[in-house]
């Protein structure tokens, strides 16, 4: 099955004359699904892959780009604070992502909600897609949206520079954060990815937890063994790799980057009584090199493995939601200026009208469920 989208980094910014016309019926398109579902039937939707994909292919953004991410997301955002539907969003890309917990206390203040919980949860799920699973994706944009009872979903995105491809993560009311915790997660699959929140994880987990109460001498100790027998020699305390297969997860890490320990956030740990994998996971200094140092020591050390599945998911193909007005970059046909106006002309009369009317549209879907667009169409753009 191919993959749900495949996230190219494009540069480049929307016309003008095409924003405006997204941003009329991204709010078109809000309104009407919290209408039908209400506000955590849409955040459960924005979570969904091949939903928010569609979302972006309908108002003509690009079906193969990074900024299918940034703009749909930022629409929606701007949509949610001009319009009082019962939700709101937080954050954005770049430095806007920053702002994330001030503009979470805002929200929380307007639907009287504790922030703290909202807060730490935004601060988690980052940890979680940057430390915890580890592809080689930077995170640079993270929108954060809360509902005025208190569901939430977050949209997040990272960039692989190298290989100028992107890959979105998506969460919704995750009741784990360290178990198989994501909603869906899209992009390129990788041959293998430091998964340390998968549910073959747990007992890596519970180790870990276990060795971070050790000396961060005696842990950097080990971890000095293992760099040396990596880099071919000898050091005065080293580890002598049993099989094939040890030397072959030595390479694996050695491929993933550098592995250094900050034993300053081990001692935090420490100091601490660090309990479970979500209070680790948010310790000051802990950053993709110092958890890779210890799954590196746990593996050849303590013979307890992470998973190194790659969770990335393989849903329907949305493509044919591109066919509603066109592409900003021309595929499958340029934007349909006057197909867009009438679609919102359409939407802007169906929102004013009686729930009963409205009922009558959604016999449409029934023509285009079963139709499929032509392979030659969908090309990179």
């Amino acid at each position: 099955m191919r993959n749900v989208a495949h996230l190219p980094l494009h540069g480049g910014r929307v016309p003008a004359w095409l924003a405006q016309r997204m941003r009329k019926l991204t709010r078109l398109v809000l309104i009407l699904a919290v209408e039908e579902y209400g506000t955590k039937g849409l955040l459960e939707r924005l979570s969904d892959p091949v939903w928010f994909q569609a979302f972006n292919n309908v108002i003509g953004m690009d079906w193969d780009s990074s900024g299918s991410t940034t703009v749909t997301a930022g629409m929606i955002k701007d949509a949610l604070w001009r319009e009082e539907l019962g939700v709101k969003a937080a954050g954005g890309k770049g430095k806007k992502s920053r702002a994330t917990p001030d503009e979470l206390k805002r929200i929380a203040e307007l639907y009287d909600l504790d922030p703290e919980p909202y807060v730490r949860t935004s601060r988690l799920v980052a940890k979680v897609d940057t430390v915890a699973l580890q592809t080689g994706y930077g995170l640079y944009h993270h929108v954060f949206l809360l509902d005025e009872e208190g569901n939430w979903a977050v949209i997040q995105q990272g960039m692989n520079e190298r290989e100028r491809m992107a890959r979105r993560f998506h969460w919704f009311d995750a009741e784990t954060f360290t178990l198989d915790p994501h909603k869906a997660i899209s992009g390129l699959r990788r041959e293998f990815a430091l998964n340390t929140v998968s549910k073959e994880a747990k007992e890596y987990q519970k180790t870990l937890l276990n060795v971070v109460q050790e000396n961060p001498v005696k842990i950097e100790r080990e971890l000095e063994s293992l760099k040396a027998l990596a880099k071919g020699y000898r050091p005065l305390v080293y580890y002598k790799p049993r099989n094939v297969n040890e030397v072959s997860i030595l390479r694996r890490y050695e491929s993933m980057g550098r592995f250094e320990l900050n034993k300053r956030a081990l001692e935090f740990a420490r100091e601490l009584s660090v309990s479970n994998y979500e209070e680790f996971l948010l310790l000051k200094g802990l950053g993709p090199s110092t958890l890779r140092a210890l799954s590196l020591v746990l593996e050849l050390v303590y013979d307890v493995h992470p998973s190194w599945k790659d969770p990335v998911t393989h849903p329907p193909d949305p493509f044919k939601f591109t066919y509603a007005v066109g592409g900003k970059d021309r595929v499958p046909f340029p934007i349909d200026k006057p197909a867009y106006d009438e679609l919102i002309s359409f939407l802007e009369e169906l929102v004013s009208r009686h729930p009963e009317e409205k009922a009558l549209v959604r016999n449409v879907t029934k023509i285009t469920r079963n139709w499929k667009f032509p392979e030659e169409d969908k090309r990179a753009t």
